[in-house]
């Protein structure tokens, strides 16, 4: 997984505008806290936006949009958003106020610069583990070499816990 330092490298600076685009994804996704609401539409980075793509398509051919969304893939958790990860708030918010946005920078999420996602957070949750997350059942084994395949990981089978989370390496 990158560092912050070399996401700016790489992607340039956390939640710059410039940066972003929407793609279309090539199934309906349910919004995760309202899952009445279907998007086929996602932000993210620009250079993240053909590797998005890659995997909407190859998961579509693995599985089918039935089984895409009895098994909650399509529970679309979010792409772009600027803020420090779970659990470094506090410290983002000190780094903030001491004027060391270096140091702020660290504890940024890579939803910051569009290049994670989250699915199906309801049963995927940041604590859970492979005993009880979702994703780390059999079923979505494909769904997670799917994501490896093009370039990302994903933080339930690099640090068994957050198994909705899958970014760009």
């Amino acid at each position: 997984m990158l560092t912050n330092l070399k996401m700016v490298e790489r992607f340039g600076e956390p939640g710059n505008p410039d940066n972003f685009t929407v793609i279309t994804v090539p199934y309906p996704m349910r919004i995760a806290w309202d899952p009445a609401k279907i998007t086929s539409r996602m932000q993210c980075h620009k250079l993240a936006a053909h590797a998005f793509m890659d995997v909407f398509n190859d998961i579509l051919t693995e599985y089918g949009v039935p089984k895409i969304r009895e098994l909650g893939i399509d529970l679309f958790g979010g792409c772009v958003n600027f803020r420090p990860m779970r659990g470094t708030e506090k410290k983002y918010e000190e780094a903030l106020k001491a004027k060391n946005t270096k140091l702020a920078a660290t504890y940024l999420s890579k939803h910051s610069w569009g290049t994670a996602i989250d699915l199906d957070p309801a049963r995927n949750t940041l604590k859970q583990n492979s005993k009880t997350a979702q994703f780390a059942k059999p079923e979505y084994t494909k769904m997670n070499d799917i994501f490896y395949s093009h370039g990302f990981v994903g933080l339930g089978r690099e640090e068994n816990r957050d198994w909705m989370h899958f970014e760009l390496k």
